[in-house]
């Protein structure tokens, strides 16, 4: 049984990170596309 919980433990902290990590990238992306559109804004005035 102890091994059950080791391994139910393991994917959640599999998922969690994976989770953290997804949520790093995208405001890395909403950063880059907020950068783009200010750099297309200026270009276009």
């Amino acid at each position: 049984m102890a091994y059950l919980f080791a391994a139910f433990a393991v994917v959640w902290l599999a998922f969690f990170a994976y989770n953290a990590y997804l949520v790093r990238r995208l405001a890395k992306l909403e950063r880059e596309a907020d950068l783009l559109r200010s750099y297309l804004e200026e270009r276009g005035s």
